[in-house]
């Protein structure tokens, strides 16, 4: 589900002259009354702009999202809630894609029932002991279902039944449903002897008139919310359906040119859409399958072929700059957390106040000080960041070498666009960001207070000027130390070698030496293509070296799937006694570690979203497929296809056509299956 909490405005009531404007507020999402997102807390306004998106997986099935409106005050332990807005999910379809102005209700303990209830009542006629007859109301509650769940746990239910009289008295009852079913009863007579609790005086005229209420509610003037929902669910079919469009996606990064693949023609067809988001399950599919790293550096060298001016590499929102976000944002999160964590941790701990702008600053506040406690937090953080290379995922090292590549290649003359192509990505939009909003990459539960916020803003804007080449002009050093050590050296240890041909193994058979291993080689062997067989320290040693090098080998296309654990000696090898000594090995190699990235992803979800994304876009396939017609006939760019990349004209109009009949037979597949499940889906 991608949700866009947009604005408040004139949030209230209020008890006293300008209650609300002395107070902070702020919005939290709950999928029923599970709190799940919250938004940064805005100063003193009761027309707030929150400006915020969020994305997010639905784990399980649920009744209702809520939008609540919280006032935050220094004085009240509690936060005070000051509305709601709740949308139950059977209706959000009726909101799904479009902004709309919400009005808030209020919330109290009869406003967060949900659920249903199965209710029996009866009104029947008895003799009471003294020869009178009085009617019996029995209300029996025979079962709930869909009751909500609090944080992740089954409620504790109770129940308040209101009677109500055609003179608008109130009798309440409340129970407790500690069991599945309780029964209530409630004696209406005509005689007014009777004072017990469940007995009042009511004329038999009036009998009919009885009311029973389950919940009450109030109406108040809270405000109002604009909020956009754009909720989807997934109908996820068998694996083998998805196979053709599988495959056709998988093909992406071999497709030259680069902007004719499939992958290139959704991304092209759905920006004016929904910008570059059908891109993430693309991204997520690639990543997957071990194809993602051709896909980006074909991308980035079809728009480094559309820049001009070295100083603008790679600073647009793009085709390319989005699935290295997106990249970055999978496989980067344990990087981040590792390298930023520890240090953001003691910003929100110590709470040292680093305002610098005059205009800003409090009553009390020593601009000195607070300078130096910016400069501090800024040396923390950065030194961080230049010291975490060890930590940087080896993808994100193989993207970013493949950066320097290409920019190299492209500006021959600047030879500082090789470090400029790699810090718009590595400090701009990953570390910068990262400081900024810690909450969006798990790094903190909730957005901070105003203050450490401002703080946060502080540090993060010095990260981007540090991160920019200008700002390190005095100091390249630290630009091109953090840059090279990120793409190459990621393990260094003595290891003991053994020697080959040799018929009996003893002390001399093992000589130390010192094995480097980057992304890019390993060493230390002295022949080509010769084997290198090295016995690690210990154990752990062992699982260490296997782990780093089966990362680092994990998109080597000549990647081996067996191997001989024993060396080629006398003729034959020793572990199999095969003669032949280009025999394939006889044991598997460790299968690549992927542990962080591939578990999250399901291939046939993750397909049918980008099946999703072609069928709500096959209007604008339509006329990019005219377009390559266009193209091809009058032999140049024609005004209608300005809105597509288009290198290839006909190439495209082949995998336009391909993705037509792919697309048509899985619409097939979902047609035979009928309607969608009642199931989780994705908001």
């Amino acid at each position: 589900m991608l949700l866009s909490a947009g604005e408040a405005k004139n949030l209230g009531p209020s008890s006293g002259p300008n209650r609300l404007r002395d107070l902070c507020t702020f919005c939290t999402i709950s999928l029923d009354q599970e709190e799940v997102y919250r938004t940064k807390v805005y100063e003193k306004s009761v027309s707030p702009f929150y400006g915020e998106d969020f994305y997010f997986e639905i784990p399980r099935p649920f009744q209702c999202l809520s939008f609540y409106v919280y006032a935050k005050s220094m004085f009240q332990i509690r936060d005070l809630p000051i509305g709601k807005v709740a949308i139950r999910k059977e209706d959000l379809y009726k909101y799904c894609g479009k902004e709309n102005w919400f009005q808030l209700q209020p919330v109290d303990p009869h406003s967060e029932v949900q659920g249903k209830v199965h209710l029996e009542m009866k009104l029947n006629e008895l003799i009471t002991e003294n020869g009178s007859i009085c009617q019996q109301l029995v209300v029996q509650i025979i079962a709930c279902q869909g009751l909500p769940l609090i944080s992740g746990q089954n409620c504790d239910p109770y129940a308040t039944v209101t009677l109500v009289g055609p003179a608008r008295w109130v009798y309440k009852h409340k129970v407790k449903l500690k069991v599945s079913q309780f029964i209530m009863f409630w004696q209406v007579t005509r005689s007014s002897s009777y004072k017990g609790r469940s007995h009042f005086h009511v004329e038999e005229e009036d009998i009919e008139k009885l009311e029973i209420n389950l919940l009450k509610r109030g109406n108040y003037d809270l405000g109002s919310l604009r909020l956009k929902v754009t909720y989807t669910e997934d109908n996820v079919l068998p694996s083998p359906c998805y196979m053709a469009l599988r495959n056709l996606m998988l093909k992406s990064p071999d497709v030259k040119p680069i902007s004719a693949s499939a992958a290139h023609v959704l991304g092209d067809i759905c920006r004016e859409s929904v910008g570059y988001d059908a891109l993430l399950p693309v991204v997520r599919l690639l990543l997957h399958h071990n194809r993602l790293l051709p896909f980006l550096t074909s991308v980035a060298a079809l728009e480094l072929e559309n820049t001009q001016e070295a100083n603008t590499i790679f600073r647009g929102n793009s085709l390319a700059t989005r699935c290295i976000d997106d990249m970055m944002k999978i496989v980067g999160k344990s990087y981040l957390t590792v390298t930023l964590k520890p240090v953001l941790n003691e910003i929100f701990e110590s709470n040292k106040t680093c305002e610098i702008d005059p205009v800003k600053l409090k009553e009390g506040d020593n601009v000195e000080v607070n300078k130096e406690n910016l400069q501090g937090y800024v040396h923390k953080v950065f030194t961080s960041i230049t010291q975490s290379s060890s930590s940087c995922p080896p993808l994100m090292c193989d993207v970013f070498r493949s950066l320097r590549q290409l920019a190299s290649k492209r500006f021959p003359a600047d030879p500082h666009v090789q470090y400029s192509a790699v810090s718009s990505f590595i400090f701009l939009r990953f570390f910068a960001v990262a400081v900024l909003s810690p909450h969006t990459f798990q790094l903190r539960t909730h957005h901070p207070d105003p203050e450490i916020s401002r703080t946060l803003t502080l540090i993060s804007k010095t990260i981007q000027s540090l991160g920019s080449w200008g700002s390190l002009s005095k100091n390249k050093l630290v630009r091109q130390l953090l840059v090279r050590r990120c793409v190459h050296v990621i393990f260094n240890r003595e290891v003991h070698k053994r020697a080959q041909g040799r018929k009996r193994l003893g002390k001399k058979n093992f000589k130390k030496r010192w094995l480097r291993v980057t992304n890019q080689e390993l060493s230390y062997h002295k022949q080509k293509e010769k084997p290198l067989y090295v016995q690690a320290g210990n154990c752990v040693e062992t699982n260490s070296w296997i782990e780093v090098l089966s990362q680092v080998s994990r998109c080597n296309p000549g990647r081996l799937s067996t191997f001989h654990p024993s060396a080629y000696v006398g003729g034959s090898w020793l572990c199999c006694t095969e003669t032949n000594e280009s025999t394939p090995g006889c044991k598997p190699c460790t299968a690549t570690l992927l542990a962080n990235i591939q578990l999250d992803i399901d291939c046939d979800r993750e397909t049918e979203r980008i099946f999703s994304f072609f069928s709500s876009s096959r209007s604008r396939l339509q006329k990019m497929e005219d377009a390559c017609a266009g193209m091809s006939v009058y032999l140049g760019q024609q005004e209608e296809c300005s809105a597509f990349t288009i290198q290839d004209p006909k190439e495209t109009f082949r995998t336009i056509k391909e993705l037509g009949e792919v697309l048509d037979d899985l619409q097939a597949h979902h047609d035979s299956k009928g309607a969608l499940t009642d199931e989780p889906g994705t908001m």
